[in-house]
C-alpha cells in the first residue's frame, strides 16, 4: 500500500507539473505577439514619413531665376504688330529680354565676348573689344585718353579686376531693349535701366541685390532710378557704352 500510495503521489506531481508547463508555453507563445505588435505600426510609421519626405520638392525657382520659361514682358502686356518699326512712347513698356539666345547674333557674340575677357581676370583682353576712334567704346565720361586706365581708376583695385566682377554681374542679368527702330536703337545690361524701382517684383530686387548693397538701392529709391554701371551693345554688335551714375 504504501509503495501504492507513493507511486500515485509521483503520478499526480508529473500531471500537475506537465499541465503547469503546458500552460506556462501557452501563455508564452500568446504573449510574443503581443509584444512584437506594438513596434511594428511604429516602424512602419517612421518608413512613410521618412518616405513622404524624401519624395517632396522645392518649388520651381522664380521668373528672375528660371529666365528660360519667361517671355518677354512686351509681348504679354500687347500684341507686337509693329515691332522694330517705332520708338516706344512713354506709355509703352520696354521691352525686357530675358532670354538670351533671342538676342540679334552679333549682340549676342559681342556680349559673349565681354563676358569672356571679363571672366579672365585680364582686363587688357577688353581692349580690342572697346575698339579706337570713331567706333571706340563709351567708356565712363572718357576721364582718360585711355578706357583701360580709366576702368582701372573706377576700380577698388589696381588691376581692375572688381571693374571685370561688375561687368560679369550687370550681363548675367537681363536686358532692356531702348529706341527700337530708330538710329539710338540699343540693348542695354542690367534691364533695371528700363524699368522703374517703385514697379520691381520681390525677384527683380532679389536680382538687383546681386548688383548692389541694400544701402545702395536705399539711395536708388530716393532718386527714383537705377544709376549703377550699365552696358550698351548696338544691334551690329558694336559695345556703345560702359558707364554709371544717372
Amino acid at each position: 500500500m504504501p509503495q501504492i500510495l507513493i507511486r500515485l503521489s509521483m503520478a499526480v506531481l508529473f500531471a500537475v507539473g506537465g499541465t503547469a508547463a503546458g500552460s506556462h508555453t501557452f501563455a508564452f507563445s500568446e504573449l510574443s505577439p503581443g509584444v512584437e505588435s506594438p513596434r511594428e505600426p511604429q516602424r512602419s510609421q517612421k518608413v512613410e514619413n521618412l518616405e513622404a519626405f524624401e519624395g517632396t520638392t522645392l518649388p520651381q525657382p522664380g521668373p528672375a531665376i528660371d529666365r528660360s520659361a519667361q517671355v518677354d514682358e512686351k509681348s504679354t502686356a500687347a500684341p507686337d504688330t509693329d515691332a522694330g518699326k517705332t520708338a516706344p512712347d512713354d506709355n509703352t513698356p520696354l521691352e525686357i529680354i530675358h532670354d538670351m539666345s533671342t538676342l540679334p547674333a552679333p549682340v549676342k557674340q559681342m556680349r559673349e565676348q565681354i563676358v569672356e575677357a571679363a571672366a579672365s581676370g585680364d582686363i587688357e583682353r577688353l581692349r580690342s573689344l572697346i575698339g579706337t576712334g570713331a567706333d571706340q567704346t563709351q567708356v565712363m565720361n572718357g576721364e582718360s585718353d585711355d578706357p583701360i586706365e580709366t576702368l582701372k581708376g573706377f576700380s577698388g583695385d589696381p588691376d581692375g579686376q572688381e571693374i571685370l566682377a561688375i561687368l560679369l554681374d550687370i550681363l548675367s542679368t537681363s536686358a532692356a531693349h531702348f529706341d527700337t527702330g530708330t538710329p539710338d536703337e540699343t540693348y542695354v545690361w542690367p534691364y533695371f535701366t528700363g524699368k522703374s524701382l517703385a514697379t520691381l517684383t520681390p525677384p527683380e530686387r532679389v536680382d538687383l541685390l546681386r548688383i548692389v548693397t541694400a544701402g545702395d538701392l536705399a539711395g536708388m529709391e530716393e532718386n527714383g532710378n537705377y544709376n549703377f554701371f550699365r552696358v550698351g551693345i548696338t544691334p551690329d554688335g558694336k559695345w556703345k557704352f560702359f558707364s554709371g551714375g544717372d
